[in-house]
């Protein structure tokens, strides 16, 4: 059996994992909705674009499902915690993501000209809505969330139910949001410039230069944002990391730069910015030289280098309270006992090579372009 330490640490990995790739399957589709009453001039052209991801949405939305039921599993004090801070944004994202399967699967059921753009503008609310609250929550993360622990550990958050929503569109949050955003539908865009002919690709082509600038200057703002206007936590003090969980038994400050810490100790993760920033520049480039299956690659692993230096910027704090820093939840004091990160960590072992290769097997059959002429010969499909 591992060292509970290092469990601690392997579900930490495990979990962003899971939201990164999150970000690259599903996201790509969630890019594809929000482009779709912009790129696409007429029916036939918005079908082409509702095909080249309407076939396997579904699948990748299971990186979601999947990572937070390994949030519940392996950080239960965090689930509880988040459900209570962010119930009014989680409950706009599900509702946002409900027009996703009923647009796919109704939307061509009917010719009407209404009816269709009635659904696409519920397909780009499904794909708009949740990237940008999924970076409004992460920029809120970083500025800490209003919750306490009692001495019985029990969650208790600052503010009422059905105003809750308003906290979190702050300044900071609203731009994560929009880096967010625009990394998601810059995601999508290179996906429809591999997948579309002309005029599509064209305009994907330019969406990509778009958005790519958006996410690029977003990011490196948010990196000043992070280091000048916003107090990190720091622990003073907490007991041995493989003790039982209690996160009241440490010792948390605020302090500006904090955030930054762990590039001072740890020089090696400045690699997560660097690939960010270079992996948002790659994919422009790579768009503008008609070399989109490359950037593709180069998108995804810029996603994964912001995503990766949201975390690493806040190891090893989770959840950070705002109103009570001790209650701050870390990924030492948060996890389930040593016999659940053991079980699910070997469930892990042998589940996730398959899933991640059938995942690559399944994006190696989907290159083929998606053409009007594609479209009209299937007339009846479910597209």
């Amino acid at each position: 059996m591992l060292d509970y330490e290092v469990l601690k640490f392997i579900w930490w990995i495990l979990v962003g994992t899971l939201l990164i790739g999150f970000a690259i399957t599903d996201g790509m589709d969630m890019g594809v909705g929000s482009l779709l009453p912009f790129l696409g001039k007429t029916d036939e052209e918005r079908r082409v674009m509702i095909n080249t991801v309407g076939p396997h949405w579904d699948g990748n939305q299971v990186w979601l499902i999947t990572a937070g039921g390994a949030i519940f599993a392996a950080w239960p004090a965090v689930y509880a915690a988040a459900f209570s801070g962010f119930y009014m944004a989680m409950l706009l994202v599900l509702f946002a993501l409900f027009f996703r399967p009923v647009g796919f699967d109704y939307r061509s059921k009917i010719g009407d000209a209404r009816w269709r753009r009635a659904w696409d503008w519920g397909l780009f609310a499904g794909g708009a809505v949740p990237s940008l609250i999924f970076g409004v929550a992460f920029g809120n993360l970083l500025q800490g969330v209003p919750f306490h622990l009692d001495d019985l550990l029990r969650v208790y958050y600052q503010g009422a139910l059905f105003t809750a929503l308003l906290p979190l569109l702050n300044p900071f949050a609203l731009l994560a949001g929009v880096i967010s955003f625009a990394m998601l539908t810059m995601h999508g865009a290179v996906w429809l410039q591999i997948r579309t002919a002309d005029p599509l690709s064209s305009r994907a082509k330019a969406a990509v230069g778009i958005m790519g600038a958006i996410a690029f200057v977003g990011f490196a703002l948010g990196g000043v944002w992070v280091a000048y206007g916003i107090d990190g936590y720091r622990i003073v003090s907490q007991p041995a990391l493989d003790a039982l969980p209690n996160p009241l038994a440490k010792e948390v400050v605020r302090a500006p730069g904090a955030w930054l810490d762990i590039y001072a100790a740890y020089p090696i993760a400045m690699l997560a910015p660097i690939v960010g920033l270079a992996g948002i520049a790659l994919t422009v480039l790579l768009s503008r030289l008609n070399r989109p299956g490359l950037g593709f690659v180069t998108s995804g692993l810029g996603m994964a280098g912001i995503v990766g230096t949201a975390g690493l910027s806040m190891f090893p704090f989770i959840m950070p309270s705002s109103i009570d820093p001790r209650s701050s939840l870390t990924i030492w004091d948060a996890p389930s006992s040593h016999l659940t990160l053991t079980v699910m960590f070997w469930a892990v072992v042998i589940f996730l090579p398959i899933v991640l290769s059938y995942t690559v097997w399944c994006y190696t059959r989907m290159w083929g372009k998606v053409t009007v002429e594609d479209i009209q010969a299937r007339s009846h499909s479910a597209y």
